[in-house]
């Protein structure tokens, strides 16, 4: 027993040493396992993600070769109705844009219902943005289409004609500009074709001869190098940016009109003025051209306005002919042109030349902004050189000038007459909003209008107590006519309530009135102090004929708001009827004979002097004319002073809770309190910054208002 026990203490040892080891292999080989089966899972999650962020990641054909991975781009256009043969041009125009990459999208300004079916065909890839300024001719302002343009979120923006076709090329270009260092603008002007026997395919990728017989791009490039040519002076342009951290100039694009060249030159000028951005003409290099139509002007037809195409061209171009004048020399420099660097293609490599000094630079120079200060030594800079002085015939655009677009006009004042304007404006009931309004409260009369704009309602129009609003209305394409009876000499800061300015102001507006309802127009009038939350007029329309509907002055909670003198004439309807008609006689009769301002004569004339008339705590009936004039409910149709509206914290909430139509402006005094009460409770619709309609893509800083 003692020898067996001694025996196992000798090899006990060696026992639990072999067991230990065959622990230890089996430990290391379950970690292993482990590590397999996480190493797997992992690899499967790993490859999942990967896929799913391939599939997320932006796609843009090179070319037509389908490389993945370049930057993203939108497309902007203004196109006119989609109708007839202009229609038929961009329809071409807009499908060879889409042709360009699958990942391309299209924005379409436009208010035309025609545009609107146009763009429903493609899903959404092409949009339609009517939320821009718009003149009341319905045509779109260049600043506003711009400022759209630079808010979207893609990499790239670009600007075109809606009859220019383009070819893919554009996409290698864009695709070369947007690995730039630098912020960069691309310009290149549309050459023009008679005659293109050409269509695009039903997927809109190929295109094809009348036979049917496919035309590969390269082709198609060689027959239009053959025939394509460029006008002198020609306004049509495309314009493409990078969305980065420069803006394309400094100041403010004044409010050109789309569609007459002006703004491109300008823009141009301004941004190689600013040395922001590398700034390069790709005309040489972008293939994009139009079908020249000598029956048809480049964008003279925006719009589906009743009135005259002679006069829409006729104000059209004393807008940006002034604008000429006004925002200084919209045309090539000698010094600025020279700046002006060439992105061109030459003996198949893509370079930036400088014409004016001979300097060039090959792609994928790393160089700084000011390319042309920096000169290279190559085998082949002759070669290249010569391809730079085949071009050099296109420095004569620089010699261009507004005046080969448009006879400059020696004064704005190229009036419409009230008739016209209201037959253009008028609703089909034949309503009228009238605004009336000086030069003081010209940023009033922007902000009211850029409301009426954002609740859809067109069927308005401004009468200007001076030449100084009326310029600026026209200026900003405002329905604007001018009273040759308005007072002189109206205070800038001083024209408030209860001032002898406020009282010769005042009595304009009746008289104006009632010279519209005698012309067998409807009325609302509304002062430019009064916020529109909605729209009003199917309800104060509701009260029907022989029925004048305005305002109560009441600032009481309680008792009757049809008291003396609390008629408010700065917010009311008149009904084209001859019992109404007969009542502003009186009233406009009354205030010419009286020294106080207009409001009061509405009330004693209508309501009788003390109240006379009155029916019940609402109403007055005129016996004379028979007419009723209603006082609107206050909770709808709130003044100033009622329940301290404006000294809510949040105004506009507050004034949508309780239903409100309008808010006034009034019971506060002096033009600067007024403005400075409605800026800050953020019931104010203009940016007197860009000159634009505040937008739900807009946004500003309110600043230097007061």
């Amino acid at each position: 027993m003692a020898a067996t026990m001694k025996v196992y203490s000798i090899f006990s040892p060696l026992y639990y040493s072999k067991k230990g080891f065959q622990i230890g292999l089996w430990l290391v080989w379950l970690c292993g396992f482990i590590l397999i089966v996480i190493s797997f899972c992992a690899t499967q999650l790993l490859s999942s993600a990967l896929k799913d962020q391939i599939i997320k990641m932006p796609k843009l054909f090179d070319n037509g070769s389908g490389n993945w991975g370049g930057p993203t781009i939108t497309i902007f256009s203004a196109p006119s109705p989609f109708t007839g043969s202009v229609g038929a041009r961009q329809a071409v125009a807009v499908r060879s844009w889409l042709g360009l990459s699958p990942d391309i999208t299209i924005v379409l300004f436009s208010q035309d219902p025609s545009v609107f079916s146009f763009a429903g065909e493609f899903g959404s890839r092409v949009s339609v943005e009517a939320n821009i300024d718009f003149t009341f001719l319905n045509t779109p302002f260049f600043h506003s289409m711009v400022a759209r343009a630079q808010a979207c979120t893609s990499d790239i923006s670009v600007l075109i004609d809606p009859e220019t076709i383009v070819l893919p090329e554009v996409i290698s270009i864009l695709n070369h500009a947007y690995k730039l260092d630098h912020d960069w603008l691309l310009v290149s002007s549309s050459r023009y074709v008679s005659n293109f026997p050409f269509h695009l395919d039903a997927d809109g990728k190929q295109w094809q001869a009348d036979d049917g017989a496919t035309i590969r791009n390269i082709e198609l490039q060689d027959i239009l190098a053959q025939t394509w040519q460029w006008k002198r002076c020609e306004p049509r342009m495309l314009m493409a940016w990078n969305n980065g951290d420069h803006p394309l100039h400094t100041g403010v694009l004044p409010p050109f009109l789309y569609g007459k060249g002006l703004h491109n030159h300008w823009i141009i000028h301004e941004a190689l003025s600013s040395d922001f951005r590398f700034i390069f003409d790709a005309s040489w290099t972008v293939s994009n051209f139009y079908l020249d139509n000598l029956d048809h002007s480049s964008n003279q037809s925006i719009g589906g306005s009743s009135g005259s195409d002679v006069a829409k061209r006729g104000w059209e171009n004393v807008v940006n002919s002034n604008l000429g004048v006004l925002y200084g020399s919209l045309y090539f420099h000698e010094a600025n042109h020279s700046k002006l660097v060439r992105f061109l293609k030459c003996d198949g490599h893509y370079l930036f030349a400088n014409t004016a000094e001979n300097i060039v630079h090959p792609w994928g120079y790393q160089g700084s902004l000011s390319l042309r200060k920096n000169r290279i030594s190559r085998s082949g800079e002759k070669k290249i050189l010569d391809c730079i002085d085949s071009i050099k015939s296109f420095d004569g655009m620089k010699d261009c000038s507004v005046k080969d677009h448009l006879r400059l006009s020696t004064s704005f004042s190229l009036p419409f007459s009230l008739e016209s304007l209201l037959s253009l404006c008028a609703d089909k009931n034949k309503t009228i909003v009238l605004a009336i309004a000086g030069y003081s409260y010209k940023d009033m009369l922007m902000s009211w209008v850029c409301r009426l704009r954002h609740l859809l309602i067109s069927n308005f129009l401004v009468c200007a107590l001076d030449q100084e609003v009326y310029d600026f209305s026209v200026l900003q394409g405002l329905p604007v006519f001018k009273d040759s009876f308005a007072p002189t000499n109206i205070s800038f800061d001083d024209c408030h309530f209860g001032t002898n300015c406020f009282q010769r102001v005042t009595k304009v507006k009746s008289r104006v009135v009632l010279q519209i309802l005698k012309l067998g127009y409807s009325v609302l009038l509304s002062d430019v102090d009064v916020y529109w939350f909605r729209d009003p007029l199917p309800f104060v329309k509701s009260f029907g004929p022989a029925v004048l509907v305005a305002q109560s002055d009441e600032y009481n909670l309680t008792g009757p708001i049809n008291l003396p003198r609390r008629l408010n004439s700065g917010f009311y309807y008149a009904h084209s009827d001859g019992s109404t008609i007969a009542a502003l006689e009186k009233v406009v009769k009354h205030a010419a004979m009286s020294n106080l301002s207009e409001q009061p004569s509405f009330y004693d004339s209508l309501c009788g002097e003390g109240g006379s008339n009155r029916v019940s705590d609402n109403r007055c009936l005129e016996p004379e004319t028979n007419m009723t004039i209603h006082f609107l409910d206050r909770n709808l149709f709130p003044n100033g002073a009622y329940q301290g509206l404006w000294e809510e914290k949040d105004v506009q909430a507050t004034c949508v809770k309780k239903g409100c139509f309008i808010l006034h402006n009034n019971w506060i005094s002096g033009r600067r309190k007024k403005l400075e009460r409605q800026v800050l409770s953020g019931l104010w619709d203009y940016d007197l910054s860009t000159r634009m309609c505040l937008q739900n893509w807009h946004q500003t800083k309110f600043t230097n208002y007061f």
